[in-house]
């Protein structure tokens, strides 16, 4: 790559916070030292911010449900704050909760992320996970299951805007019983509130 189109490939990218891996993939050469020092030069120049080691910003004014999905891979947003945007809870959650390999609790800046472990053969499943602007975000359906598979007794505030169909398509990818068991039980609740 001609040496003046380095900043200008990550710059002109639709995504707000790269790893170094994105970065070394838009250069289209390996991660090295000398990308490191190149990269080093931007920050200290302020052509990009650093968020923490080994994630990388045009500014500070980046996605933080993207960034949500680049600390820790394969992830995707999910749970509660899923469920909030949607309407099945009306609690409002401070921390970003992303479906991942493992549980950890992560402060960058002001923000929180909350990582929950899920199994990996449902985290790497894309049944009921949308992308939206560089970021994977489970939609009400999958984020209801997924909640359901770690917490069976979670209270949903409205389930009425959940489309069945679609909570059954998604389901067999958890190969659990005892979800099966309470889905259909909210399901039957649901359908008699409605009668």
């Amino acid at each position: 790559m001609p040496k003046g189109n380095y900043l200008t490939a990550i710059l002109r990218s639709p995504k707000t916070v790269f790893t170094l891996k994105d970065i070394a993939l838009l250069w289209n050469e390996p991660v090295s030292g000398a990308a490191r020092v190149r990269l080093n030069y931007y920050v200290n120049r302020g052509d990009l911010y650093r968020i923490r080691k080994g994630l990388y910003a045009k500014s500070e004014s980046y996605n933080k449900l993207e960034l949500a999905t680049r600390i820790l891979t394969p992830s995707y947003v999910s749970f509660e704050t899923v469920l909030a945007k949607e309407g099945l809870i009306f609690q409002y959650y401070e921390p970003i909760f992303v479906a991942s390999y493992t549980t950890r609790e992560l402060a960058i800046g002001s923000q929180t992320y909350a990582f929950r472990k899920i199994k990996s053969d449902v985290l790497i499943t894309c049944v009921g996970i949308e992308m939206a602007e560089e970021t994977s975000i489970a939609t009400k359906e999958r984020a209801f299951l997924d909640m359901l598979y770690l917490k069976v007794d979670y209270h949903f505030d409205n389930i009425r805007a959940l489309d069945w169909d679609k909570v059954y398509g998604i389901l067999p990818i958890y190969h659990n019983q005892r979800l099966i068991k309470k889905v259909n039980g909210i399901f039957q609740k649901a359908n008699q509130k409605t009668i």
